[in-house]
């Protein structure tokens, strides 16, 4: 991708940014900003722990490495493909025992975190130089981007609004790219289960990729809102950050799934 303009309503500014009243609900404090489009929360809370095989109405058992898990939709679950394979499924095209022992043995070794579990840094999907930085830059920046050189591959200036300030950024230097859910917070609520192409494409999605400041990003670390809120910007930012653990199928404690419903619901009163 090699725009310039601003042209993408996806990535587009949030708008004006209006001082925040703060008020109480169900013990807890929040600044609510100027009025957005809240989500209705509908989490279940299931352990994340464990891959579930899926049986297909054709009888075909699908691991995790089957290139049709995640289209599979109807299925009967099983705990374990040794479990799939004894009630009478087959294995799909190009997956063999082989295969799932080897992925599973892969996963053994990822049991605790690494940020190479989801690539190794930004991703250069289409080839065209400008990797998920440059082009989340390019994406949210509300003026024409300037680049280093005429390769157009590292973004150097532009025009940001902080969706965790409001304030204006110029200097590409000055910014992180925030991972609105965190990898680490992902990875223990299910990413660690899931095959290392959707880690990749989790951590390079352009819905879940801010340009904010360095030192609020870093301040935000691993910690999911119920730990952690942007000084301004606070119930947009719960809100994205519910629709990507939704459209991830992330699972969060169920604290997490009662401090998140608390907080959407009082941004909406």
């Amino acid at each position: 991708m090699r725009r310039q303009d601003a042209g993408d309503d996806t990535f587009a500014p949030q708008g004006k940014f209006t001082p925040q009243r703060t008020f109480t609900h169900h013990g807890l404090r929040f600044k609510n900003p100027a009025p957005l489009l809240f989500l209705v929360v509908g989490f279940v809370s299931v352990p994340a722990h464990a891959s579930v095989i899926k049986k297909s109405n054709s009888g075909l058992c699908h691991p995790p490495q089957s290139s049709w898990y995640e289209r599979t939709k109807n299925y009967q679950p099983y705990d374990s493909l040794d479990a799939c394979l004894e009630s009478g499924g087959k294995l799909p095209d190009g997956v063999s025992l082989a295969s799932v022992q080897q992925g599973e043995q892969q996963q053994g070794r990822l049991r605790s975190y690494e940020r190479s579990a989801f690539g190794r840094g930004w991703d250069d999907a289409d080839g065209d130089c400008q990797d998920s930085r440059a082009e989340a830059l390019v994406a949210q920046s509300t003026a024409n981007v300037r680049f280093a050189d005429e390769s157009r591959c590292r973004v150097v200036s532009g025009r940001w609004i902080s969706p965790f300030t409001g304030k204006v950024i110029q200097n590409s230097s000055e910014i992180d790219i925030d991972h609105v859910v965190p990898l680490k917070w992902a990875w223990t609520r299910g990413a660690k289960n899931w095959a290392q192409a959707k880690r990749e494409r989790f951590a390079n999605d352009m819905a879940n990729l801010w340009p904010v400041e360095l030192s609020l990003n870093r301040s935000k670390g691993a910690q999911g809102p119920d730990e952690w809120l942007p000084p301004s910007g606070q119930c947009g930012y719960v809100a994205r950050f519910v629709r990507i653990v939704k459209q991830y199928d992330l699972k969060p404690t169920k604290p997490e799934i009662r401090w998140l419903k608390a907080f959407l619901e009082g941004c909406r009163s």
